[in-house]
């Protein structure tokens, strides 16, 4: 039964409402997602925060987004002679173009083609939640390819040059249960309460692989090459320095052999896809 006190529910208040809590949710969903580590690392390491995985971060935010939108787009509905006031000179006429809306594409357009081009500060903002990325991938570790944890047993074995035998006989040392080596990596750690990574370091002594100091620059940006130095690129792949940054002065590329890919690349203004390929370039001539 309704008292005197309470009023009836009001809808342009309940709109107004949902799209300031939806926003505010928003702007936390969009703080975590600029500073949790790239998906190949938190899908690896099965990174959470308060308890939700990036995957859940992800679908929060798109959710929320959409009713952010929503209730933005009935809040305009209810306060259309409002906004349209904005959009009047002083004679009272229709005007799109006013001043205050000029004002406002023009921010509008700064940030847009700014992001594009990548033109401080606003490549500055990308820069720095990489830079939350890179480190967080030094933290957790980077899995010996992309999404590792979704391949079967057997290919994981192959493709990240594990001895089966040897690696059986880890798993069951350590007592790692599984159905058979059809089952992904992520589902075995998931059934033995581990991380695909803390999984992956028991057969590590497994490994095949063989270290050389001649490794070949590879044709693809390996994981977490974009936050290693240059100068640790030259020593990992047998590049000369001098001869790396001269090749790279004459692409137009002024590089600091203490930064990493990452920055080089942001400093020129530049995709970090884009810059990998002038290097590759450039550590190619250098080896023929």
């Amino acid at each position: 039964m309704q008292t005197h006190s309470e009023k009836p529910m009001n809808l342009r208040k309940v709109i107004s409402l949902t799209m300031l809590l939806s926003f505010a949710l928003c702007i936390l969903t969009s703080i975590v997602l600029y500073v949790v580590p790239e998906g190949r690392i938190s899908y690896w390491a099965e990174w959470r925060l308060w308890g939700l995985s990036k995957s859940e971060w992800g679908n929060l935010h798109i959710n929320l987004g959409f009713l952010f939108l929503f209730a933005g787009l009935l809040h305009l509905c209810y306060n259309w002679s409002v906004v349209a006031a904005y959009m009047k000179n002083r004679a009272r006429e229709m005007k799109i173009f006013t001043a205050s809306f000029n004002v406002a594409l023009i921010l509008t357009l700064v940030v847009g083609l700014g992001t594009y081009w990548q033109i401080p500060p606003l490549s500055t903002i990308l820069n720095l939640g990489h830079s939350f990325k890179d480190a967080a991938a030094i933290k957790y570790g980077e899995p010996p390819y992309g999404h590792a944890e979704l391949s079967p047993l057997r290919s994981f074995f192959k493709k990240a040059e594990i001895d089966p035998v040897k690696a059986m006989e880890l798993f069951a040392k350590a007592g790692i249960t599984m159905e058979n080596d059809q089952e992904t990596v992520a589902a075995i750690a998931a059934r033995n309460h581990l991380t695909p990574k803390a999984l992956y370091e028991i057969i590590k002594p497994a490994s095949t692989a063989i270290e050389t100091t001649l490794a070949i620059f590879p044709d693809e940006p390996v994981p977490g090459f974009g936050h290693k130095t240059l100068a640790e690129i030259c020593t990992e792949y047998n590049l000369q320095p001098a001869m790396i940054l001269q090749g790279l002065a004459r692409e137009n590329v002024t590089a600091l052999p203490e930064q990493t890919i990452r920055e080089i690349a942001g400093s020129v203004n530049m995709d970090p896809h884009a810059f990998f390929t002038i290097l590759h370039r450039v550590a190619t001539q250098q080896n023929k």
